[in-house]
């Protein structure tokens, strides 16, 4: 069943089955209904065999718990690039509403400006042949009230023209929330996988282009499985919030930081070089760790968090995926190292190849 199907029996009588199945499923998995895991739900009972429907079945199949985090996840990954699609869409039958409406004005204004033309070419006759004031005074008239005609007209289509350029500029506005929202992690605030994707392509080839250096970044909560089992996925996902809002502090522009997926984050440092890259690194790590968080729900002081971060600058004619599993590589060997330590992948090669 398609994404459309879904939308057409909810507004039909087999709503009220779709909606009973779905809360009857939700309860047996242990998913709270939020309007958000609801929309989910619909969509995993409707389409079981559809994209997201698959990735919920797994999830409930390998008894995985359905976070917040992970229906953010998912929607940003399934549900987004629908709700894009249908805002450009509506979008587009408003635009065309806009368009027929300006070439109907115009087309009458031509037919105006045609039938003005019409009535001056007479009036030249008419003048040629007049023989006393009274019959030039006619075509005075004449004349005067065709002129008035299409001043009036040209001033309807100018209002009209007006209106649909406001009318375009806020549908602009509108589409570019859209993709920002589209595009943005609802859990952190930060970019989502697909936001970072395209801004690594664009930044490697810009250094491509430039030859000006280029860092990425990969940093992971330390022991984040233990810690929600312990304290509760409620709790994981504030702290997945806290670390997002110190990365979000040192990736001001041109930097981006992203949630790559879970726990694991990735900065994207244009221009910048590895050195420089690590003391960032270094200070967000031991800010982290510096505050000790509690519980908002009962006010239980949770411990320090920790983080591990692998860095990787990008070698000539390198391939973004090839930077992004040199930096997970020196993620990975932080872990090995202890973790709460920052790794260059640069150290990772040199190992590699001895």
């Amino acid at each position: 069943m398609s994404k459309s199907q879904i939308e057409t029996d909810l507004r039909g009588p087999q709503a009220f089955e779709l909606a009973r199945r779905a809360l009857e499923q939700m309860q047996a998995a242990g998913v709270w209904p939020t309007p958000l895991n609801f929309e989910l739900w619909l969509h995993y009972v409707g389409d079981p065999n559809g994209a997201l429907g698959q990735e919920i079945g797994r999830l409930v199949a390998d008894h995985q718990p359905f976070t917040e985090a992970a229906a953010e996840d998912l929607a940003a990954r399934y549900l987004s690039r629908t709700r894009l699609s249908d805002e450009i869409r509506d979008a587009g039958a408003v635009l065309n509403r806009e368009l027929s409406t300006v070439s109907q004005a115009i087309a009458e204004a031509q037919s105006s400006q045609k039938a003005y033309g019409e009535t001056l070419a007479a009036a030249s006759g008419q003048i040629e042949t007049a023989e006393a004031a009274d019959g030039l005074a006619s075509v005075v008239r004449s004349l005067s009230a065709a002129t008035e005609k299409v001043r009036g007209e040209n001033a309807a289509l100018e209002r009209r023209l007006e209106d649909s350029v406001q009318e375009v500029s806020r549908l602009r506005e509108h589409l570019e929330q859209v993709r920002r929202d589209a595009m943005t992690d609802a859990l952190t605030n930060l970019a989502n996988r697909k936001a970072f994707d395209e801004a690594l392509d664009q930044a490697c080839a810009e250094a491509g282009r430039s030859g000006a250096p280029l860092t990425l970044a990969v940093l992971d909560i330390d022991h984040f499985k233990r810690f929600n089992d312990t304290w509760g996925h409620q709790t994981g996902d504030q702290v997945i919030r806290y670390v997002a809002s110190v990365l979000g502090r040192v990736a001001k522009t041109p930097r981006t930081a992203a949630r790559y997926g879970g726990e694991e984050f990735a900065l994207i440092f244009p221009g910048e070089a590895p050195e420089g890259v690590a003391a960032v690194l270094n200070e967000v790590r031991e800010e982290i760790a510096s505050r000790q968080l509690r519980r908002r729900s009962t006010n239980h002081e949770l411990g320090t968090i920790t983080v591990s971060a692998g860095l990787a600058e990008l070698r000539a004619g390198e391939a973004p995926t090839a930077l992004i599993e040199r930096a997970d590589q020196a993620l990975y060997a932080s872990k090995k190292r202890g973790r709460n330590c920052v790794t260059d992948a640069r150290t990772v090669d040199g190992q590699q190849a001895a």
